[in-house]
């Protein structure tokens, strides 16, 4: 309709049973739109949930084990890892010590890197190994 002014605006909104609704009030002069407003409010709503649903955020998915595990349960777990980086989540693996097991912190590093190791180059470490008290933990995510 181009530039109107305000007075003019409202008079044709309330001629057509409409409102008169602001689309972009930073705009020089600002842009306004005959319309109903109750469905351009729920048009609007909707995309912005459309758009909330798109934008889903990664979750974080935690495999514990303890430093005596064996080497096919450990190949479990990793392809269990495999399956949640497959869905787009973070892994946290986090060794636990247990016991006279805290006397060598060493072994759980060993045992990090080994993990680290067997995914190859279809992963990247958002955090390296970290002993936090009784625990070992470390985060990865794939790499598509």
């Amino acid at each position: 309709m181009g530039i109107l002014s305000l007075s003019e605006a409202l008079k044709i909104a309330e001629d057509s049973g409409l409102d008169l609704v602001e689309i972009s009030p930073d705009a020089n002069p600002p842009i306004a739109k005959i319309t109903d407003w109750g469905k351009y409010n729920y048009h609007k709503t909707k995309q912005l949930k459309k758009n909330r649903m798109a934008s889903k955020v990664a979750e974080m998915k935690q495999i514990r084990l303890g430093l005596k595990i064996g080497d096919h349960d450990l190949q479990i777990k990793i392809n269990k890892a495999i399956k949640f980086m497959d869905n787009n989540h973070k892994v946290k693996f986090i060794i636990i010590y247990r016991g006279r097991e805290q006397a060598h912190k060493e072994i759980g590093f060993k045992l990090a890197e080994k993990i680290i190791e067997e995914f190859g180059d279809k992963i990247a470490v958002d955090q390296a190994p970290n002993l936090n008290g009784r625990q070992l933990s470390f985060v990865i995510r794939g790499v598509h």
